[in-house]
């Protein structure tokens, strides 16, 4: 948050020293002082602009423009009275000590962080874990585990698709993948292609699993896996290909189903960031030989960590299941077939799935209608790209990312610090795998990424959380319009 010192500013300095000020704050406002502390007056951008706009210099003293008739509160005034001062129109109130003097200041922004994520457990979460701790099935061999994956799997089944994949809950989504790998069998000498902008741990689980990835640049419509650089990738060692469902927006599945049964080569759905996303009207994850997802405490549904694979092959599926619990025999307790690993969900984990997944459309729908008021203010504010939404895609809106534009005046990294200011949470968008130390060598001879750099370099994540309310998003878009208003006023100036 902003500290009281970045709001202050002298009486005797001028309005282009103030519009500095209001620009490195990012409030729109800053308190005027007397030499002894003690607050005369406040101005705002507004106050400025109109100064501007009525013939008045940048060198005019702030004193003949700033509003000496404000709203101030002694330092020690009740939380809750504070709280009631502020509104639409008192948007800071500077809280003074008994001199006068500003040392500390409320505003409506300041009351609490708008964070990016936040999950929403007031279903039936609380009944279904009290069940497990009151019946003692607290690990992973509890009713729950079973219910949670019969229930997953009729959500990701395809149309005409009676029985849909199988499903293996697992402790987190980044071995949900590693899962899906090994038990298909890809391994060493084996390559996989996958998106250049995905978080680290699709890449990661294809190097645990002893392949080598080969990263493709993504497409500038979809932000998703480019059908085309896929194309040109494939070598006589590709054994798979893994489209990533970035940001809630499904990858083009059909032209990369195609490629795939023209080289023989399976696909593994990282659908992680997409639960509740359509691709022509089927779910994500109905489509590959194998699908992953994530239940991590940010992701559409969560169980605090978690993950779930699907299987199409039912062969696969049951090697899938072994390797899951350390390898044993499913009929033959403690002996093991295979090196198997710890993969397990526990049943307080499953118990808090099943009540997530019972939300999950209300959950989809609160994620569209945000994008939808995000979508309808940023056009407004322009010079920023909305994010996707192919006319053949439902978009679950995991993340609202979008691209900040040259013309809005404010870097993508500055735009983040000064929304913090405003408290609000941002994100970046991923970093580019090229780019980062473990994954350099995978580069191949002369290739270059102009999409996902692009992206990256200028994307941005605003606050997502189904719990978010209208009220907050309009904060968000207003703490951003002023961002970008002031900065253009500074820079005319």
């Amino acid at each position: 948050m902003t500290a009281i010192a970045e709001l202050l500013i002298r009486d005797d300095r001028t309005i282009r020293d103030a519009l500095a000020v209001i620009d490195r704050n990012a409030q729109g406002i800053c308190f005027v002082t007397e030499p002894s502390g003690k607050l005369v007056g406040v101005i705002t951008d507004g106050d400025i602009r109109r100064s501007l706009m009525a013939g008045g210099a940048l060198d005019r003293s702030l004193t003949e423009v700033m509003q000496r008739k404000f709203t101030s509160l002694p330092v020690t005034t009740p939380v809750e009275h504070i709280q009631a001062k502020l509104n639409a129109t008192v948007r800071h109130i500077p809280l003074l000590d008994e001199r006068g003097i500003p040392v500390d200041y409320a505003s409506t922004r300041r009351a609490h962080r708008i964070q990016v994520m936040s999950p929403q457990l007031d279903g039936n979460e609380l009944n279904y874990v009290t069940e497990c701790l009151t019946t003692g099935w607290i690990s992973s061999q509890g009713a729950f585990v079973k219910r949670f994956e019969a229930e997953f799997s009729q959500r990701c089944r395809s149309t005409g698709d009676r029985s849909g994949p199988t499903a293996l809950a697992v402790s987190n989504g980044t071995v949900a993948i590693h899962l899906a790998l090994v038990a298909l069998g890809i391994g060493e000498g084996d390559e996989v292609i996958v998106p250049d902008l995905t978080f680290a741990a699709s890449i990661n689980t294809i190097i645990h699993a002893g392949a080598t990835p080969v990263i493709a640049d993504v497409h500038p419509e979809t932000w998703t896996l480019d059908p085309a650089e896929v194309e040109r990738l494939i070598t006589p060692r590709t054994k798979a290909i893994m489209p990533v469902h970035l940001y809630g927006h499904p990858c083009h599945m059909d032209e990369l189903m195609a490629i795939a049964r023209k080289h023989k080569l399976y696909v593994v759905e990282d659908c992680a960031e997409a639960l509740g996303a359509l691709y022509k009207g089927q779910p994500v994850g109905s489509f590959g030989d194998a699908a992953t997802f994530s239940f991590f405490g940010n992701k559409t549904i969560t169980t605090g960590e978690g993950g779930m694979t699907l299987f199409r092959d039912p062969v696969v599926a049951d090697r899938a299941i072994v390797l899951r619990d350390h390898g044993m025999d499913k009929q033959k307790r403690y002996w093991h077939q295979l090196v198997g690993y710890n993969y397990r969900m526990t049943n307080v984990q499953a118990a808090i799935g099943v009540a997530q997944l019972e939300r999950l459309d209300e959950f989809v729908q609160a994620k569209r209608r945000l994008a939808a008021v995000y979508n309808d203010g940023l056009r407004g504010l322009g010079d920023v790209t909305l994010p996707p939404e192919a006319e053949w895609a439902f978009n679950g809106f995991w993340l609202y990312s979008c691209i900040v534009q040259e013309g809005f005046g404010v870097k993508r990294d500055e735009l983040i610090e000064k929304m913090m200011k405003n408290g609000v949470e941002t994100r970046p968008l991923f970093y580019p795998l090229h780019e980062m130390p473990p994954y350099t060598g995978f580069i191949r001879p002369g290739q270059t990424f102009p999409v996902s750099t692009r992206l990256s370099q200028a994307g941005i994540s605003l606050p997502s959380s189904v719990t978010i309310t209208q009220a907050e998003q309009e904060s968000v878009l207003g703490a951003m319009k002023a961002i970008k208003h002031t900065r253009q006023l500074h820079t005319e100036a």
